[in-house]
């Protein structure tokens, strides 16, 4: 089929990224337009000097250009608080959205999870960067053992966290915990993040802890190296940092859960991750930035496929 045109929203490092993604590795999108505020900034430069089309008018300016009628899906890659209005424009011009901000007007997407779901939806939420890291994982537990309680910890290096990221830490652990209920499966959830300045960076690393009913830790553990060989096929650098462990939690010892509201007894299945960037931009410790673009890029392109069918 002949390739759709897209439009991104967001100049930023998360944006950059996705951009330059689809453009070496997209068989189904084709960039139509790049869209930011600072017509200085390294993103709208970089487009520039690629061929694609851009406005520093942001929204105003992407719907005023000619090259809008072409685009199909536009990648909203701002904060949450601007999605509000792009995503009330862009659905009223008749297009697709996929936010990749913690805004959550649409339904959350993890494409492993739950990514034939929501094809038809015209605005999808790709949730966060740690929610694509750990709620795989917490869906693969919950698939072999039903979990009462997910936990994640997602830290990443400080230089890969851009003014879009800090400007919307409560909004990634509001909706990251959302999410870890609503697609993960989760009876409760709970979500952190850090931004780790060390020197020199970090790679990203997640961690997710879950309460579950006691059940088979074969299956289990099979389950979450399925669902990591999963993720791989679109992320090359999301690995398992080492073997999946297990604690029975109970007898004389049951763990106090506030967020449960008082004692547990179970099994306890911690998990722990790395994620590699690609380096198509940032450098391969913001695996952050890799595992989003990467997981909208997926997402995109099953909606594509979908349109044209």
């Amino acid at each position: 089929m002949a390739k759709m045109k897209v439009a991104i929203i967001g100049s930023g490092n998360i944006g950059t990224d996705l951009m330059i993604k689809i453009m070496r590795l997209s068989q189904v999108l084709e960039m139509g337009v790049f869209v930011g505020i600072d017509p200085e900034s390294d993103g709208l430069k970089r487009a520039a000097r690629l061929g694609v089309a851009i406005t520093a008018n942001g929204i105003d300016g992407l719907i005023a250009m000619p090259e809008f009628a072409d685009i199909g899906i536009v990648f909203d890659a701002t904060s949450a608080g601007a999605h509000q209005r792009n995503s009330a424009l862009v659905l009223a011009a008749g297009k697709r959205m996929i936010d990749l901000t913690p805004a959550a007007i649409g339904p959350y997407t993890i494409p492993p999870v739950n990514g034939e779901a929501n094809l038809d939806a015209r605005n999808v939420n790709m949730v966060t960067c740690g929610g694509q890291a750990t709620i795989p994982i917490v869906a693969a537990i919950n698939r072999v053992a039903k979990v009462h309680y997910g936990e994640i910890v997602a830290s990443i290096s400080s230089k890969s966290a851009g003014p879009g990221t800090r400007a919307n830490i409560d909004e990634f652990t509001e909706t990251t915990s959302q999410a870890i209920v609503d697609v993960g499966g989760a009876t409760r959830g709970k979500a952190i993040i850090i931004l780790n300045p060390a020197e020199p960076p970090l790679m990203m690393r997640d961690t997710v802890y879950c309460l579950c009913e006691d059940g088979d830790r074969d299956a289990i553990r099979q389950s979450v190296h399925d669902m990591v060989a999963a993720v791989q096929s679109y992320v090359p650098g999301y690995r398992l940092k080492q073997a999946v462990q297990f604690e029975s939690i109970g007898g004389n010892q049951p763990l106090r859960i506030p967020e449960m509201g008082g004692s547990y007894t179970g099994l306890k299945v911690s998990v722990f991750l790395e994620v590699e960037g690609a380096a198509h931009y940032l450098p391969a410790y913001a695996g952050n930035l890799d595992i989003m673009t990467s997981a909208a890029m997926k997402t995109a392109e099953k909606i594509a496929e979908r349109m044209a069918a």
